[in-house]
């Protein structure tokens, strides 16, 4: 029959009353299938008409075989291009086909922000500026606690202060996931002060030299970024050593330093 029909071309398509029973049959034969992927009878008997005019299927040993894969093959990648709402020549593709189906922002009970990475933003500590150089290790977070100490303790802080005072610094940062919340928190953190000894002025200065000065208008210079940020982003220590502003503020707060003042 695919032989006598395709002899006669469209025209015996059209008008043979065989081929119409022969759709028919395919519409049943197929339905489930085609329903098995949310479409209708009507969609498999389509992808069967196309399969059946092409030379695999007229000169295939079992014909049968030929169209109900072509079929089942026609009818994923329809059921992909209703998802993705894309054609079914592209949901064809695997690279296409990879994505999962579009989504409404109401389909879920957990709003898509909630979880969904593309609208997750990274915590602002972590934001470490240019990257860093081929060939060069970067800081770690815990190193550069380390060389903040050593920074303090070169410019008269006690090391066992300085070291309490930053990793409980580095503490709360992780605790609040930004450097503002974090000095926002620790501005008043009584229980802090009194574990380190410190009065109000040395204890903000420490603040403000480890986690930057927080208002907007220092926001993107030197002394906005910190101690912690500027080593996470490659500085070391005798770069920082260079900075007159930046020592005379620790040097000036060392409670060694007041203490002999007040001496």
């Amino acid at each position: 029959m695919l032989h006598r029909l395709h002899a006669a071309g469209e025209q015996g398509w059209r008008d043979d009353p065989e081929a119409a029973d022969l759709m028919r049959y395919a519409m049943d034969k197929y339905g489930a299938l085609a329903r098995k992927h949310h479409l209708e009878p009507e969609d498999a008997a389509v992808a069967a008409f196309e399969v059946m005019r092409s030379r695999a299927a007229r000169n295939a040993d079992d014909p049968w075989a030929v169209v109900t894969r072509a079929v089942q093959v026609t009818l994923i990648a329809d059921a992909r291009a209703n998802g993705l709402l894309c054609s079914t020549h592209q949901a064809r593709r695997p690279h296409v086909s990879a994505h999962h189906d579009a989504e409404r922002f109401s389909d879920r009970d957990v709003a898509l922000i909630d979880y969904h990475p593309a609208f997750h933003v990274a915590a602002e500590q972590d934001d470490l500026g240019e990257p860093a150089e081929a060939g060069v290790e970067p800081t770690g977070a815990w190193q550069a606690a380390e060389q903040a100490v050593v920074l303090f303790s070169l410019l008269g802080w006690p090391v066992d202060t300085a070291r309490t005072g930053i990793d409980y610094i580095c503490a709360r940062v992780i605790e609040s996931g930004s450097r503002s919340a974090a000095h926002e928190m620790l501005r008043r953190d009584r229980h802090a002060r009194a574990l380190l000894d410190l009065s109000r002025a040395p204890w903000a200065a420490l603040l403000r030299v480890v986690l930057g000065n927080q208002t907007p208008d220092h926001a993107h210079t030197t002394a906005g970024r910190g101690v912690l940020l500027r080593l996470l982003i490659g500085h070391s220590v005798a770069e920082l050593l260079t900075d007159d502003a930046l020592v005379r503020t620790i040097v000036t707060a060392s409670p060694r330093t007041i203490r002999v003042s007040h001496a």
